[in-house]
C-alpha cells in the first residue's frame, strides 16, 4: 500500500480561518484486476468516482470524469453551474472513447467542496451513484448522501430493512451514474462550516467491508487524516477486500482570524 500523506490549507474567511487538513488513498482490493476508482483532493473539490464497464470501460469513465473536474479546480471555477459542464463533458469522452463500448459504462461521483462566494461560506456535498459522504460531528457519524440504489430505494420504500440490505443480491445495481444514459445532475446538500468536523468521502469498496461504526472508530482512534486513512484501508482489505477502495478524509478546524 502505497504512503498517504496528509495536505493542509488555510483559508482566510470574514472574520474567521479555516485550517483544512486531508488525505486520499485508493486500491485495487483483493480481487479485482484493475482499480476502476479514481479520487480528486485538491482544495476546494474533494469526490470519489467509482467506475463500471467491461473491459477498461470503467476505468476510463471515472479517470474521464476526474480529469474534467480537475480542470474545474485548475480554472478556480468550482460551482454546481461548472461540475455540471463539467460532467457533461466527460460524457462525452466517455461516448467517444474506443473502449467504451458496453452499454453499462459509466461511474459513480461523490463529494464536496468549500463555497466561499456567498455571504457565509458552506459545504456543498455532491452526489450520483452510491459512493458516500460521512459527517463525523459531536460525537455522531452521519451518512450525508443518500444512495442513488436499488437497493436504496427498497429502504425508503420501506420493502426492505438496512440490516436485509447489507446481502442483497442487487446490492451492486444503481439507479444513477454519469455516463452515456443518465442525467448528469448531481444531488446536492449544503452544509455548514463548523469547527471540529470531519468527513469521509468513499467508494462502496468500503463500506461493503467497514460498518459505519467502524469508520467512526477509525477516526476516533486517528488524528491525523492520513493515519486514519491508512487505518480503515488496512481494515477494510483484511476484512476481504473484494472490491476496488478509495478514501478520502477532510478535517475541518475554525477559528477567529
Amino acid at each position: 500500500m502505497p504512503e498517504v500523506t496528509t495536505h493542509t490549507r488555510t483559508v482566510s474567511l470574514d472574520g474567521a480561518m479555516l485550517d483544512l487538513s486531508w488525505a486520499a488513498s485508493t486500491d485495487t482490493g483483493r480481487r479485482r484486476e484493475v482499480n476502476q476508482d479514481a479520487v480528486l483532493a485538491e482544495y476546494p473539490l474533494f469526490v470519489v468516482a467509482d467506475g463500471m464497464g467491461g473491459h477498461l470501460g470503467g476505468e476510463i469513465a471515472s479517470a474521464s470524469t476526474v480529469d474534467r473536474l480537475r480542470a474545474v479546480v485548475d480554472n478556480q471555477s468550482v460551482s454546481t453551474k461548472n461540475i455540471e459542464k463539467a460532467l457533461s463533458r466527460a460524457v462525452k469522452d466517455i461516448v467517444a472513447h474506443p473502449e467504451t463500448t458496453d452499454e453499462g459504462t459509466g461511474t459513480t461521483l461523490t463529494g464536496l467542496y468549500l463555497e466561499t462566494h456567498t455571504e457565509e461560506p458552506h459545504w456543498v456535498t455532491l452526489n450520483i451513484g452510491d459512493s458516500r459522504v460521512y459527517l463525523l460531528r459531536d460525537g455522531e457519524i452521519v451518512q450525508v448522501t443518500t444512495d442513488h440504489s436499488v437497493v436504496q430505494e427498497l429502504i425508503a420504500a420501506g420493502r426492505l430493512s438496512p440490516e436485509e440490505a447489507e446481502n442483497h443480491p442487487y446490492g451492486n445495481v444503481i439507479t444513477r451514474a454519469v455516463g452515456p444514459s443518465d442525467s448528469v445532475k448531481p444531488d446536492y446538500l449544503r452544509l455548514d462550516v463548523l469547527d471540529g468536523d470531519r468527513f469521509v468521502i468513499c467508494s462502496d469498496g468500503l463500506t461493503k467491508e467497514l460498518t459505519d461504526f467502524g469508520i467512526r472508530h477509525f477516526l476516533d482512534n486517528n488524528a491525523d487524516p492520513a493515519a486514519a486513512v491508512e487505518a480503515m484501508m488496512a481494515a477494510a482489505l483484511e476484512n476481504g477486500g473484494r472490491d476496488n477502495i478509495t478514501i478520502v478524509v477532510l478535517d475541518v478546524a475554525r477559528r477567529s482570524s
